[in-house]
């Protein structure tokens, strides 16, 4: 970790699930974040956005429940699949009145936050 960067500047530098991983020292399997990268990146965003009203000014805070909530969102996937978890749309199925399920996404919904 680069201490002399602030915690906004080194997420920025951030690209994959990978690096995320890294930058908080949480060790995970590579096999799990292959499959998972983008759920566990999505679901720790939606962590972080719930935790946001209440986030603490100090940085040093900050970095630590950004790191509780990655490493939970790593275990999540860990412990179930993507399709289990459910993190985007497409995975959300309506069943249809005359049988059968849909996965229809309405625009609304795909630039919702």
């Amino acid at each position: 970790m680069n201490d002399t960067l602030t915690l906004a500047e080194a997420l920025e530098d951030l690209v994959s699930a990978e690096d995320f991983l890294d930058y908080f020292g949480i060790d995970y399997d590579t096999r799990v974040v292959q499959v998972n990268r983008l759920h566990i990146l999505q679901r720790f965003h939606d962590y972080l956005a719930r935790q946001a009203p209440n986030l603490p000014p100090e940085e040093d805070a900050q970095r630590g429940i950004y790191q509780l909530w990655l490493e939970r969102a790593y275990q999540d996937f860990v412990t179930s699949d993507a399709q289990t978890e459910k993190v985007f749309a497409v995975f959300h199925h309506v069943d249809k009145p005359g049988g059968g399920s849909s996965s229809f996404v309405p625009l609304d919904k795909v630039f919702q936050r």
